[in-house]
């Protein structure tokens, strides 16, 4: 099996290494410190197996696994943490696997031949996790462009906006295409993002103004871009609420 370790602390990384290399069927292919290396070299090594901390700066092992989980063969994702409530609260009906800090060799066996064939249950629990109430707000967006995971920082994007099945991110690098609702983005991303029409949210902090166009409507003008977008009717009154709040 091909193994990925995945920690912010590199004592952590070099104890599971070591355990790792006493078990004849498994090869560690990678390690990393945080979550957007996982995600990156999971695509690369194509591992068979995560071993995945919990907490780490930047995006956290949650996080990483929904990204992760999107790949087209993922791979299972086993979670490491120090804390036991946590890991119950959020994994305790369709956890791949889980071990707790210190990890013993015994534990860490089992947990890998549970691992190996992960059952329908437990791959959609990586793509909605059970967090014991509103799932955590991602702090990246992930698309796939030319069979690839892109990673898009949250704070790069300009606008979600609806078209058919898709929605286009529009961000500081350009554009891409995912297969999310518009609405559950919404949920997700109330604080940070406001609907202007029932096709578009823009990031709070883009907003430049509001303007009358040619046919009597209004627009929304950003911030850098000068770029417009359509602010339909419904929407005017909450989008000159917020400017005036700014």
């Amino acid at each position: 099996m091909k193994v990925m370790i995945v920690d912010d602390e590199l004592p952590a990384r070099e104890r599971l290494s070591s355990l790792l290399e006493s078990m004849d069927d498994c090869q560690v292919v990678a390690t990393a410190s945080n979550g957007i290396q996982a995600v990156r070299l999971a695509q690369e090594q194509e591992p068979d197996i995560v071993l995945m901390d919990i907490r780490m700066p930047g995006m956290d092992g949650l996080e990483a696994a929904r990204h992760i989980a999107d790949m087209a063969t993922p791979p299972a994702v086993i979670f490491v943490t120090a804390y036991e409530e946590h890991a119950f609260e959020a994994f305790e009906t369709h956890a791949v696997g889980y071990l707790l800090k210190p990890v013993r060799r015994e534990r860490l066996q089992e947990a890998l031949d549970q691992a190996r064939r992960p059952n329908r249950a437990q791959i959609g629990h990586l793509r909605n996790p059970a967090t014991g109430g509103k799932k955590q707000a991602r702090g990246h967006i992930c698309a796939r462009v030319r069979g690839n995971l892109e990673l898009i920082p949250l704070e790069c994007v300009h606008y979600f906006q609806a078209d058919q099945k898709y929605v286009t991110v529009r961000h500081d690098g350009g554009e891409v295409l995912i297969e999310e609702s518009l609405k559950a983005l919404e949920e997700e991303f109330a604080d940070g993002f406001l609907r202007i029409h029932r096709n578009a949210l823009v990031a709070r902090d883009r907003f430049g103004a509001m303007e009358k166009n040619a046919q009597g409507g209004f627009e929304v003008v950003l911030k850098h871009t000068a770029e417009r977008l359509e602010v339909s009717r419904r929407h005017v009154a909450q989008v000159r609420r917020f400017l005036k709040s700014l």
